[in-house]
């Protein structure tokens, strides 16, 4: 946790309280004691720094200032088909760490239809694997994540807007065309399971306007592939 991420409700005016996971990280790796300081943060806010004032197995309070922005976020919606449940937990931690600020999770004929079933999707979870990657990477900007269970209807009738007045790009092993390097654009990416879109779905996509790409001969998890993909796409 290189960022403590607070929510409104635990901040009262210059102070802070904090308790559970939090707590925890703060008494056992962070092994902070009264008059120590941490890198703090409010969740859709400003980012800072706490001196803490008081800290026991109960609670933390601290001292906070926060006087400075989070980082830009990426230029990117990723839209990508439901992984498997404890792939979900890590690849949302990662592209929020990465910067990405609004997710799609939507079905595709290889995703199991169990996956859409797991608690991992209820808005609590999401929220704390999002709030994770956050603190990893020292930002504050909540990413968004929406779920479309039908495909077909998705891709018709919603992905035209989303992708509109930005490169549209879908990554599939048997895309003609190599990915882009340092797009320099705002980007819509789609990413498929880990069997890839069949290729109905393919043909779905770029009637859509979304051209398929390919970033070589191996076939990646999706939880290796979205960060080679983003890499590529915003070296910087």
């Amino acid at each position: 946790m290189n960022l403590l991420l607070l929510k409104t409700d635990q901040i009262f005016g210059n102070e802070a309280r904090v308790t559970g996971r939090q707590l925890k990280h703060l008494r056992t790796v962070n092994q902070l004691a009264e008059g120590d300081s941490v890198r703090v943060g409010e969740l859709n806010g400003l980012m800072g720094n706490a001196s803490v004032k008081q800290i026991n197995k109960d609670q933390a309070v601290l001292s906070i200032t926060l006087d400075s922005t989070p980082p830009p976020p990426l230029p990117l919606t990723l839209i990508m088909a439901m992984p498997r449940p404890k792939m979900l937990r890590r690849t949302l931690q990662s592209v929020s760490s990465l910067g990405v600020k609004k997710i799609y999770l939507i079905n595709s004929a290889r995703v199991e239809k169990s996956f859409w079933q797991t608690p991992l999707l209820s808005e609590q979870a999401i929220e704390e694997q999002l709030i994770l990657g956050l603190e990893q990477s020292r930002d504050t900007a909540l990413p968004q994540v929406y779920l479309r269970k039908l495909f077909k209807p998705f891709v018709e009738d919603e992905l035209g807007e989303i992708t509109a007045g930005t490169a549209g790009l879908a990554a599939h092993p048997s895309g003609v065309s190599n990915c882009p390097v340092d797009i320099k654009t705002p980007t819509t990416l789609v990413v498929g399971p880990e069997g890839g879109f069949i290729p109905y779905e393919v043909e779905k996509l770029e009637n859509a306007g979304v051209k398929a790409v390919k970033i070589g001969p191996r076939i990646l998890r999706v939880e290796t592939a979205i960060p080679v993909l983003i890499s590529r796409l915003f070296p910087a």
